[in-house]
């Protein structure tokens, strides 16, 4: 694999942690209103997601997210190696976003979240999000205008954020990421896993969608 695509992959999976971060801890600061933050979380996540795949896209793929590399592997959009490379530099990636946010707010480069997000609400919106994202992509890819992703993959997280009660996290490797800064978006290690779980289930409940809507369209 080219370097500069695992390059690029590092770059946007760090960039959007970091923005996710980042904009939860300066939400903190800002206000004790929990609508105005997730509005501040929401909109920094959204236009730096839209900015990477804008920018990424025609280097990597724009991937940023092992859920989403994941479907291009069954998909055979890529070789074994080439995924397992990727979900790699996404996992350093998003690690490199989680000390970057931590450091610039003062906080240790890794410390311990200690949000408990647990229970079956919360894991049903991790699939529903996840779903949502994967069946966004595949129906763009297969209506021919992967060129739309950069604003149909932010509209449809930016949304999510609202009406997910997980406030739709959708991203194996940030989830991950976000267990080592303790701060509004963070989600403890004890719940990280179960919402991995859900968003890899999650995105083959998307692909699934997608391809019934890709036979029913031809």
């Amino acid at each position: 694999m080219k370097s500069q695509k695992l390059f690029a992959e590092l770059l946007g999976t760090g960039f959007l942690t970091m923005s996710i971060l980042g904009s939860g801890m300066m939400a903190k600061n800002l206000t004790d209103n929990s609508g105005v933050q997730l509005l501040i979380v929401a909109i920094a996540t959204v236009v730096t997601l839209g900015l990477m795949i804008a920018l990424m896209q025609p280097i990597s793929g724009a991937h940023f997210n092992p859920a989403v590399s994941l479907i291009a592997f069954v998909n055979k959009q890529m070789k074994a190696m080439e995924f397992f490379s990727m979900v790699l530099t996404q996992v350093l990636g998003a690690l490199l976003g989680a000390v970057i946010a931590n450091v610039m707010f003062g906080h240790a480069a890794f410390e311990s979240a200690t949000i408990e997000r647990t229970g079956s609400a919360l894991l049903f919106s991790e699939v529903v999000a996840t779903a949502g994202l994967i069946f966004s992509i595949m129906v763009a890819i297969y209506n021919g205008k992967p060129q739309t992703l950069h604003w149909v993959v932010p509209l449809w997280i930016g949304g999510a954020y609202f009406f997910t009660s997980s406030t739709t996290f959708a991203n194996p490797a940030v989830t991950f990421a976000r267990t080592f800064s303790d701060s509004l978006t963070g989600i403890s290690l004890s719940s990280a896993g179960l919402f991995i779980l859900a968003q890899f289930i999650g995105a083959f409940v998307g692909l699934g969608a997608a391809k019934i809507v890709k036979i029913i369209s031809d």
